[in-house]
């Protein structure tokens, strides 16, 4: 058997990360490709079984719901990591940042005052009609008017290279566990390639968090009481709230290790009795947070926590309320947002969207459901939408009477042509469909990670590539090439 060969590698259909158009490896991806042009296809499977067997001893897992029950897999990961030059990092980096400080100001107005809705610059019935817009908010003010404090936006690259947002995560955005395994396992793994000293680092991230965090804290001055507020073992990022807690060297609690006071104190209950909590970086959804202001029978959240935040005497990450933004009909009016909030062009293009709200638009996706990618305004986890090209006549069909009945809850986006990364089977690389979710930090400052978790379809010509839905993972690195 011979070594890797790239000018075999069927990668010309799309925009390939590591390789151009003549299958040549782009400069920021030349040491990478050479390195593996050295190893023969089962030194290649030797290398991504050792990513296995170190993911399996470090305990990397996932939980996948199927059929009522539930399963802990390994994490799927894939040892050919994607690369992205600094410079173009760079661009992307300020772009990320410039959205997520308009989606905060926007967030923060809709509680307050809606000049948004009264400039005429967002439309009223659109927040009429939010499923996660949360009235118990009104007037609340956060510290540092900051509302999303950690988000996901995630990236797709076109057919032409160009980088575009195809949706922002603002709830409780999950993956950045996976971002910092997927380094380790890869150290491991490759360890000549970043003998280079070309891959950027990976910024700590739990320490980022925890001064994040910290900076929150109603007691200044004090050393703050974190927690991580986790549903349970049986949720599917469990792995997550569990490795963030024991990073950051904080408690990792339930609903029902807190306790709200009659002034509106929060505390947990530990073996020396109770203790003030000052953060909450909570991984339960708004609903079922405080079972006094939303579901009143749930046992995930803790009675009180609403009242203490409104006091000022707790701080929740993210807060209450900021899914207002995390809404595909929403993403859609987010570069009018810039410029309405920060009278700037955005950095970072959106996907071209049509919004089956107005008339116009939905007409068009009806005719065009064949070449379209239908989303309801809600789902997460690629759950509930249609991919036009790939569905039946009889999919598309139940799909333009679920858009007749209710069109505020659909839009609908050109189907992309993905970019590939080159992804091993057999020792033999292949292209497959990657999309990125960076994160970014907002707190006193804003931090965007040195890259983010490329997610990867790994079946062939698929563009799902959520890990519920069989995806995988890659490491991502940002490289610094010649003359930088």
């Amino acid at each position: 058997m011979g070594n890797v060969d790239w000018k075999q590698y069927p990668g010309q259909r799309f925009y390939d990360e590591l390789l151009n158009a003549s299958g040549i490896p782009r400069e920021a991806a030349k040491p990478l490709c050479d390195i593996l042009s050295s190893f023969t296809p089962q030194e290649l499977n030797e290398r991504k079984i050792a990513a296995e067997v170190a993911i399996r001893t470090m305990g990397i897992t996932f939980t996948v719901y199927s059929e009522g029950s539930t399963i802990d897999r390994a994490w799927p990961f894939d040892i050919v990591p994607r690369i992205i030059p600094a410079n173009e990092w760079r661009a992307v980096e300020a772009g990320l940042k410039q959205r997520v400080d308009a989606l905060n100001l926007f967030i923060d107005d809709l509680y307050h005052d809606q000049k948004v809705i009264k400039d005429g610059v967002f439309p009223e019935e659109v927040l009429a009609q939010s499923v996660n817009f949360r009235p118990q908010c009104m007037g609340i003010d956060p510290p540092h008017g900051v509302w999303a404090h950690i988000c996901g936006s995630d990236l797709v690259r076109d057919g032409n290279g160009t980088i575009y947002v195809l949706e922002d995560n603002l709830r409780v955005p999950s993956g950045v566990s996976y971002m910092l395994e997927n380094r380790n396992v890869t150290k491991r793994v490759l360890p000549e390639l970043f003998a280079t000293g070309r891959i950027l680092p990976l910024d700590d991230y739990p320490a980022q968090l925890y001064d994040m965090l910290a900076s929150m804290s109603p007691r200044p001055g004090d050393e703050p009481q974190i927690v991580v507020l986790t549903p349970g073992i049986y949720n599917s990022a469990y792995y997550e709230h569990a490795y963030l807690a024991q990073q950051m060297g904080v408690e990792l609690v339930q609903g029902s290790d807190l306790m709200v006071d009659d002034d509106d104190v929060v505390h947990m209950h530990t073996v020396d009795g109770l203790k003030r909590v000052d953060v909450i970086y909570r991984r339960v959804d708004d609903l079922f947070l405080d079972p006094e202001a939303f579901i009143p029978d749930s046992l995930l959240g803790t009675p009180g926590l609403m009242r203490a935040w409104r006091a000022g005497k707790v701080a929740l990450t993210n807060a209450p309320g900021a899914g207002v933004a995390d809404d595909k009909v929403v993403y859609a009016f987010v570069p009018k947002l810039i410029e309405y909030y920060l009278d700037q062009k955005p950095l970072i293009p959106n996907v071209p969207s049509y919004l089956c709200m107005f008339e116009d638009d939905r007409r068009y996706v009806l005719e065009h459901l064949h070449e379209l990618v239908v989303k309801p305004a809600n789902e997460s986890g690629g759950y509930g939408m249609l991919i036009g090209p790939r569905a039946t006549e009889e999919e598309r069909q139940e799909f333009a009477r679920r858009i007749e009945a209710d069109p505020r809850n659909y839009m609908a986006q050109p189907t992309l042509a993905l970019s590939t990364a080159p992804t091993l089977f057999d020792g033999t690389p292949e292209p497959r469909h990657v999309d990125l979710r960076p994160f970014i930090l907002s707190g006193t400052e804003t931090h965007v990670t040195m890259g983010g978790l490329t997610r990867v379809a790994l079946v062939k010509d698929s563009l799902v590539v959520n890990s519920s839905q069989g995806g995988g993972s890659k490491d991502t690195w940002i490289v610094e090439t010649e003359g930088e």
